[in-house]
């Protein structure tokens, strides 16, 4: 049985009158969304795709699951209490990923390629895929679904959005060689094109448009279309007027992302300081 054939089955199951013997059903799903074989979302040509049977499977387990104690065996001052039909994920040396200590936690079912380094403290939630060579930043928060490219920087405190319902949405997605500065929000289906730079602070969402003063364009999110920001771009904090006399007569402006430039050299040359760290 494949692994589709077999997510259909277990989504056949109503959760609430799930068993531990289904709930062993998921093991397989999450042994192939840990392995990177399977993903929430996936690129056909240029464009993203949303995978709903694990999505909706990631749903089923949050419903089907009974709170039990998951505190590790041993532990003395850890612990913490969760639906059984969602672990933690555990590591090994020998995969080639650097978990540094100091109170990260990976939700098994999401991927971490070789390569990648997780600065703690982080959380990197379920359905979650990072690529090789990423480094994922303190107190920085990877969601549910989110899709994390190759030899991406997320800088401290960097927020990316997950999502789970509606089953339709599309996760937030960042591409190869990107670069998001710290104190960053990334959320509601974002696109981030593959060697972007997100400045510090920036916050991309569904709700803001993005002005490009290179290409004279505005970018939003449409009911169609989640909100891209295109490849190489170089996204700041900026302003723009706000409408009405009142707040003409106050001076007020409202807080929206600008692309100022496209990357090159002397941007490659900034962004590559972290490869220090590495």
């Amino acid at each position: 049985m494949d692994i589709m054939t077999h997510i259909s089955s277990i989504l056949a199951i109503d959760p609430r009158e799930a068993t531990d013997t289904d709930r062993a059903l998921l093991l397989p799903v999450w042994e192939q969304l840990r392995n990177g074989d399977i993903r929430s979302a996936e690129k056909h040509g240029d464009t993203w795709i949303v995978n709903m049977p694990v999505k909706q499977v990631i749903l089923w387990a949050f419903r089907a699951g009974v709170l039990t104690d998951m505190t590790p065996d041993g532990a003395q001052v850890f612990s913490f209490t969760d639906k059984n039909t969602l672990p933690v994920q555990n590591f090994d040396a020998s995969e080639g990923r650097r978990i540094v200590p100091g109170g990260t936690t990976v939700r098994d079912a999401s991927y971490l390629a070789a390569g990648v380094i997780v600065m703690p403290p982080a959380y990197i939630n379920i359905g979650a895929y990072i690529d090789e060579g990423t480094l994922v930043d303190s107190h920085a928060l990877v969601g549910s679904c989110a899709q994390i490219g190759r030899n991406v920087h997320l800088s401290a405190a960097v927020q990316i959005g997950g999502v789970l319902e509606p089953i339709g949405a599309m996760p937030v997605i960042i591409e190869d060689d990107v670069m998001v500065g710290g104190n960053c929000g990334i959320y509601e289906g974002t696109i981030v094109r593959r060697r972007a730079v997100i400045g510090t602070g920036v916050i991309l969402n569904g709700s803001t448009p993005v002005f490009d003063l290179v290409r004279e364009v505005l970018y939003r999110k449409t009911s169609e279309h989640p909100l891209e920001i295109p490849e190489n771009a170089v996204v700041v904090q900026g302003s723009r007027p706000a409408h009405g006399r009142f707040a003409e007569a106050r001076g007020v402006h409202l807080y929206t992302p600008v692309i100022v430039k496209y990357r090159d050299e002397k941007t490659d040359a900034g962004t590559a300081l972290e490869d220090a760290l590495r």
